[in-house]
């Protein structure tokens, strides 16, 4: 066992934190409750002289594909140590690396917190951007048949154009 597969290890019991061995050597798979997602995974791979975080933010926008991209890019400048960044597909996560040698407690506290605030926080916002017609049509059709829009409740003020009473939470 590393050194920084150990911290990783002794960090994530402390702090009690759900987790699970990946399928890679040296990987944790960490669940991080969120207040806009459910939840956000990062994947912690401890590698020979570095550790790297992954986790998955949102699929890739179905439009506004320019200003979406731009909205990521100049929220890289504000985070510390994390970046923002797209698969081949598209599809958006949040990574991080650092040297082992610098890998403790502490570290792992301030990293595991800006990758949750980096996904969870701005995750409305990308709804907005990349996904806002879709979610119309879905406001729309619920409301045609009177279902229920409590998972999008967080945008009536966009979606509803006044059927608000016929919504059911």
């Amino acid at each position: 066992m590393s050194q920084t597969t150990a911290v990783i290890e002794r960090y994530l019991a402390d702090a009690e934190i759900d987790w699970e061995l990946g399928a890679r050597d040296g990987e944790f798979v960490v669940s991080l409750p969120g207040e806009r997602k459910l939840k956000t995974v990062v994947s912690l791979v401890a590698g020979e002289t570095a550790l790297t975080a992954t986790a998955f933010v949102i699929r890739h926008p179905d439009e506004n594909h320019a200003e979406f991209a731009q909205f990521l890019l100049r929220r890289n400048l504000r985070r510390p140590g994390v970046a923002y960044a797209t698969d081949e597909h598209g599809d958006v996560y949040v990574v991080a690396r650092v040297p082992s040698s610098a890998v403790d407690e502490d570290y792992l506290d301030t990293l595991l917190g800006t990758v949750l605030e980096a996904s969870d926080d701005v995750f409305n916002d990308l709804l907005v951007l990349g996904f806002r017609s879709s979610m119309q049509r879905e406001w729309d059709w619920r409301i045609s048949r009177g279902e229920s829009t409590r998972n999008l409740e967080a945008f009536r003020h966009l979606l509803d154009h006044g059927h608000g009473e016929q919504a059911r939470s």
